[in-house]
């Protein structure tokens, strides 16, 4: 049952019982922006204010909010134009020459966190294959919330930022191989050529992007927004390539924001400053769906069980401590600070976590209790990831305003 006044609940709606779109959004954007200030003025992050929104008007707290399809869309526009944005402060050519080294922390992020993942739910007595899931859903970072804070805080230029970009693109298709194999497993045979397709095709297209169409879209965006008479022609071209890059990346089987992120890049030299202010602030306004989504996945009402509340706090340690041991060590040549960065840079889980969360239920390879501990687990990692790396860059300088530097929150 609705706990917001009764007047709120009897305005006409879309259907009955269902609240008016106007008013969700006044809910979640109002809600979002009033706990990110307060935590601003506490010398916290922002961002864990907005998530926390989600929590409080969820069904953990106030149960005000129901995800639904509109909110659904508002997260993933906002997520794809926050990656957007970011992209635009990374040059291809940087990319292409952090690939190395990025891969390896990539790698040693999926590999470290699977293994322990899985080795502490079977002791703990999951079955075989409820402890591959868990060891699964600590794989994959979500990209989107560390690339906030980092913009928030006006680092994104610095190595350790960009390596942790770099390789949450990596860490993407890594991911997406690990869930295609578990989930092949759990239903009974693992299809091989499928998955070397399916890596193949994400391999090729994030290449494709960075090689061909970054310096295609250098050459070809200032020519297109010279020859079309439409009002903001570059902003319409840059708006067609972040939506079919994000269809691409969806085909090829990696995520919409990894599309959005490698569009970003392609126009990372030749973006005017109208096209990065327009998309800061569309950002602004998108982003606290994203991260008041998370929140309202969370359901705390669950965890009134002891044992299961136990579990999942470990498995939180676990999840946290895994990427920051795993990317911590591949990064150490560059310094003990620069790998604490890029460790801590890895943290979040966040819907990612929860994908492989709602995929294994779905297959019952989950139980309900696993499942809740899992959403819990995300979701901790994500609003443990701001006040980490707040400190882990807080000797960091923010760059200049008149450097190009995102800044966000």
């Amino acid at each position: 049952m609705h706990t917001i006044p009764a007047f709120l609940l009897s305005m006409p709606g879309p259907s009955q019982g269902d609240l008016p779109v106007s008013v969700t959004l006044l809910l979640v954007f109002g809600t979002a922006k009033l706990l990110s200030e307060a935590f601003e003025w506490l010398g916290q992050p922002g961002i864990v204010g907005e998530i926390l929104a989600g929590i409080l008007l969820g069904p953990s707290l106030l149960n005000a909010i129901h995800p639904d399809a509109t909110l659904h869309t508002l997260a993933e526009l906002g997520a794809m134009f926050l990656l957007f944005r970011v992209g635009m402060e990374m040059k291809p050519t940087e990319l292409l020459r952090l690939g190395g080294r990025a891969s390896l922390i990539a790698t040693a992020g999926v590999v470290l966190p699977f293994i322990v993942g899985w080795a502490a739910a079977s002791a703990g007595g999951s079955p075989s294959v409820e402890a591959i899931f868990i060891g699964a859903s600590l794989v994959a970072t979500s990209v989107g919330i560390t690339a906030q804070v980092l913009a928030a805080r006006g680092v994104l230029d610095r190595r350790a930022s960009q390596l942790i970009l770099a390789a949450a693109v990596v860490d993407d298709i890594l991911g997406l191989l690990v869930l295609a194999v578990v989930g092949s497993g759990a239903r009974g045979a693992i299809d091989w050529e499928r998955l070397a397709i399916t890596g193949g095709l994400s391999v090729s297209f994030v290449l494709a992007a960075l090689f061909l169409g970054a310096p295609a879209m250098k050459r070809l965006a200032p020519r297109l927004t010279r020859t079309l008479r439409a009002g903001e022609s570059e902003l319409a071209v840059a708006m067609v390539v972040l939506f079919a890059l994000g269809v691409l990346a969806e085909y090829t089987g990696v995520a919409a924001i990894v599309g959005a992120f490698l569009a970003g890049s392609m126009f990372a030299e030749s973006a005017s400053r109208r096209i990065r202010d327009i998309c800061h602030g569309t950002t602004e306004l998108l982003v606290p769906f994203f991260l008041v989504s998370i929140g309202l996945k969370v359901n705390l009402h669950v965890f009134a069980d002891s044992r299961l509340l136990l579990a999942t706090l470990g498995l939180i340690v676990i999840a946290a401590a895994s990427k920051v041991v795993a990317c911590g060590l591949a990064a150490l040549p560059l310094g003990r600070q620069e790998a604490f960065q890029i460790g801590v840079g890895m943290v979040p889980r966040g819907e990612v976590g929860m994908i492989v969360a709602q995929m294994g239920l779905a297959l019952g390879a989950l139980s309900n209790a696993a499942y809740s501990a899992v959403v819990l687990m995300a979701a901790a990692t994500t609003l443990l990831a701001p006040p980490l790396i707040s400190y882990a860059f807080r000797d960091e300088v923010p760059a200049a305003e008149g450097e190009e530097v995102l800044r966000l929150g």
